[in-house]
Formats: structure tokens, sequence, C-alpha cells
């Protein structure tokens, strides 16, 4: 099995422009015919450059795939929505990473890798530990620093960090996994999002929130 990190190809990469086009070729041709059905040349083709040029930019396909994931999840929830908070309430905070990975779950790109990856049980074998190493766990790893500053400063009281951050993700989540099988459209809470958000925010601080004499 090829190794899944991505990895900076052979050579030194000369444009940031031509990077970020091989990518979004790629998230393109990769959602529509699937990642065995898309070749290294159509995503050259697609993004206007060389083969050479994407594997100057990238190792191998798996290495590219990685790699627009990554940026996709980046780009959604973004490492610096896990800073503590500065003069601001906790909630606020919570709310905001709250939506933003309510909006990852629920994109229509999301709903498509997932498809994806369980269409076919060689793409969860091959691809599976690294898609969740470049989404899932980064975010969960990020919530559980986060929570870990949220108790050294005394404003949330949590023995496991790591369980508190899986739960809030969880509670976040609810019904989507399963729409995410049976239907896109199920997805969206529509104008109800917030209000979702809202809840899953105020049964955890129910639970975690440190309590005032």
């Amino acid at each position: 099995m090829p190794e899944l990190n991505p990895k900076p190809g052979p050579g030194r990469p000369k444009s940031l422009k031509k990077r970020h086009a091989i990518l979004d070729a790629a998230k393109c041709l990769f959602l529509r015919s699937g990642f065995d059905g898309t070749s290294v040349e159509q995503i050259a083709a697609e993004a206007g450059v060389s083969k050479l040029t994407v594997y100057s930019h990238f190792q191998d396909k798996d290495a590219l795939f990685i790699t627009a994931i990554e940026e996709h999840c980046r780009k959604q929830v973004p490492d610096a929505l896990f800073a503590p908070p500065k003069r601001a309430p906790i909630e606020r905070a919570l709310r905001e990473i709250g939506r933003r990975f309510h909006d990852l779950l629920a994109s229509d790109d999301s709903i498509a890798l997932h498809r994806m990856l369980i269409a076919d049980v060689r793409n969860a074998e091959r691809l599976g530990p690294a898609f969740w190493a470049a989404s899932g766990a980064r975010i969960l790893a990020s919530l559980e620093t986060f929570l870990q500053a949220a108790v050294a400063r005394d404003e949330l009281e949590i023995e496991d960090c790591r369980e508190a951050a899986s739960q809030f993700i969880s509670l976040l989540k609810g019904e989507i996994t399963l729409f995410m099988l049976c239907g896109a459209s199920g997805c969206r809470h529509g104008s109800n999002v917030d209000a979702h958000v809202e809840a899953v925010v105020r049964m955890f601080l129910r639970a975690y929130q440190r309590r005032r004499n």
C-alpha cells in the first residue's frame, strides 16, 4: 500500500496559483468520478497544467486527495477558530465552532466525499485512515486543546477533555450522519441551524460549565 501522508513531490513548487488550480481540479474530479475513476492526467488537464507539474507539487494521487480534503476542512474549520476567546463568553466560541463544524459536515462536498468512501470498501480501507487524520482527528484534537485551555481558565470542569470533545461533535452531528446516507436534502436544518447549535451548546455547558458558589 502506498504511503498516504501528503508530502511534497519531487522538485520545488513553482506557483501557488498552480497548486490551488490542481487542488480545485482534483476535488471537482474526485467528487464527479470517484477516486479510482480519476487519473493524474485528467487532473492535470482540468487544472491546465502538465502531469509533471502535478507531481512537482504532490507525491502521488493519494497525497493529492488527502491534501485536497485537509485544505477543504481547514478552510471550513480553521485552526484560528480554536484560539482561546479573549474577554468573551466561552459559549460564544462554542457556538462559532459548532456552526462552522455543522456547515462543514452538511456541505454538498462533504456528503459526496462521505458517499464516495463508503461506496467502495477499497476506498475506505485505503483512504479512510488518512481521510480521518486530515479531517475529524484534526478537529477533535483542536477542540480538545480548546477545552483544556477553558479548564485551565476555570471556565469548565472536565475530567476527560478528549471524551468531552467527542461528545460535543457527536451532539452536533445528530441526525446528519443518517441523512448523509439517505439523502442530502435532509442534511440542512435551514433556519433551524442556529437553534440546533444553540441547543447543543446549552446541553454541553449544563454538563461541564463550572458551578459558582
